[in-house]
């Protein structure tokens, strides 16, 4: 009688929330290759016995995301179309005894903090040997690299720093390591995250400045072979290190492009928001910042709707925008997190007020994105090319970063590889992307 052989476990990890998880996601998977363990990212079909949700609990609507994903693999459990179900990430970590008392059917939470206890979990050890190495969910040319975990800033609104826990930096050795492996692989752009990039070394020993080592880093990444563009994303304009400006102006493999939030254009809302800053003091930051690295472009988030934000209030920041003309801006309505320092005051904006403001916001950061892309009719720009879709090849320049900024069009029946940096005239421009044609310099 032949004994039935029981089919080797797969795993499909689900990601949600922002590239921080991303890169999460990114080094579990690796180590459950280097276990021998079949894998998959977010894969189209739910065939796997294991599903693993990494999930976010930044805002209202990402929390609802991530109950919502939880309760979907609950009920693919349940039909005995998955073994076992496990969650990890911000939400888990924040949530976790809530979590396991509302939803019995997940086999186990995980912190943000337990790789090695959730690796144990699905029969796999950590492997220190494989530190340095990842698995891209990205696209092969691009990868984020996240050079620090948690955040030590006092801001009310967030709540970071408890799902996170406190400011640490990585290693530079290991970042270094890991950016050389990469690009071995075939990643041309870097893509620098954290929490807070500026206080990137504050926790680390020696250094070039005793204190703050990002310039210090940015200078070792962008001696790597093959990285051809190093961009900066989440920097805290209080305190901000203004020494890296000019590697930034130095080195042509470093982005003009900074991705700085600012949370408001009033004193009292930052003041209140705890941010350390005043709108004048951000001010003079933003004008030295474009006089350092000419044609800089920055990108903002603000927020709408944070408690005590009066109409003057709004219009100081409205203001703010108009004056300061950022290249890119987002802006989300306030979500009252319990928990932070605002939670104790009352959420007293209605929910249509801060969308109405929101909306404000954006029609005029529409006006002003359309404008500055007017202006680039007839430029030739550098442009990495991402995918392919719509009859279209769909790429960046250096002043964008995936998913969240403006794109360039062209043609399809022109030729372009993906991956590929390719010089484009700009021959039409909308509020939110370039169309062009491919030319040769």
């Amino acid at each position: 009688m032949k004994t039935k052989v029981k089919p080797k476990a797969s795993i499909n990890i689900v990601t949600l929330g922002c590239s921080k998880n991303l890169v999460d996601s990114e080094v579990l998977y690796t180590q459950l290759k280097g276990n021998g363990l079949e894998v998959t990212h977010e894969a189209k079909k739910d065939t796997a016995s294991i599903v693993v949700v990494n999930t976010c609990g930044f805002i209202d609507t990402a929390k609802q995301e991530s109950i919502d994903t939880i309760l979907r693999y609950v009920d693919a459990k349940e039909a005995g179309k998955i073994d076992k179900l496990y969650v990890t990430g911000c939400l888990s970590h924040r949530y976790k005894d809530d979590l396991e008392k509302e939803i019995p059917l997940v086999d186990a939470f995980f912190g943000t903090n337990e790789l090695p206890r959730l690796l144990k979990a699905l029969k796999a050890d950590y492997k220190h040997e494989l530190v340095g190495e990842r698995f891209l969910t990205t696209p092969a040319h691009f990868a984020y690299l996240k050079i620090a975990e948690g955040c030590d800033r006092p801001c009310s609104f967030c709540a970071i720093p408890i799902m996170r826990g406190k400011h640490v930096s990585r290693n530079m050795d290991e970042l270094v390591l890991e950016a050389n492996s990469l690009a071995k692989k075939g990643t041309k752009e870097l893509i620098l995250i954290a929490q807070d990039l500026t206080f990137y070394g504050l926790d680390l020993k020696g250094g070039q400045t005793g204190g703050r080592k990002l310039k210090e880093l940015l200078e070792r990444l962008s001696d790597v072979n093959g990285i051809e563009w190093i961009r900066l994303q989440y920097a805290y304009p209080a305190g901000f290190p203004l020494e890296i400006l000019d590697t930034m102006a130095e080195r042509e493999n470093i982005c003009r492009y900074l991705d700085m939030p600012l949370q408001s254009g009033s004193d009292a809302m930052l003041k209140h928001m705890r941010r350390g800053i005043t709108r004048e003091k951000t001010e003079a930051l933003i004008q030295t910042i474009r006089e350092k690295v000419p044609g800089i472009a920055l990108r903002t988030t603000l927020i709408s709707g944070y408690p005590g934000e009066t109409e003057a209030d709004f219009e100081e920041t409205y203001s703010f925008v108009e004056r300061m003309r950022f290249d890119r801006l987002g802006i989300f309505n306030y979500s009252h997190e319990e928990n932070t320092h605002a939670y104790l005051v009352e959420d007293n904006v209605p929910e249509d007020v801060k969308q109405e403001r929101s909306d404000e916001i954006m029609a005029l950061q529409q006006t002003i994105s359309e404008e500055l892309n007017q202006a680039k009719v007839g430029q030739t720009v550098k442009v990495l090319v991402d995918r392919k879709e719509s009859g279209y090849f769909v790429g960046r320049t250096e002043f964008d970063s995936p998913e969240v900024d403006n794109e360039v069009l062209i043609p399809a029946e022109q030729y372009a590889r993906l991956g590929d940096f390719v010089h484009v005239k700009i021959n039409k421009a909308e509020e939110f992307d370039l169309y062009g044609d491919i030319v040769n310099i």
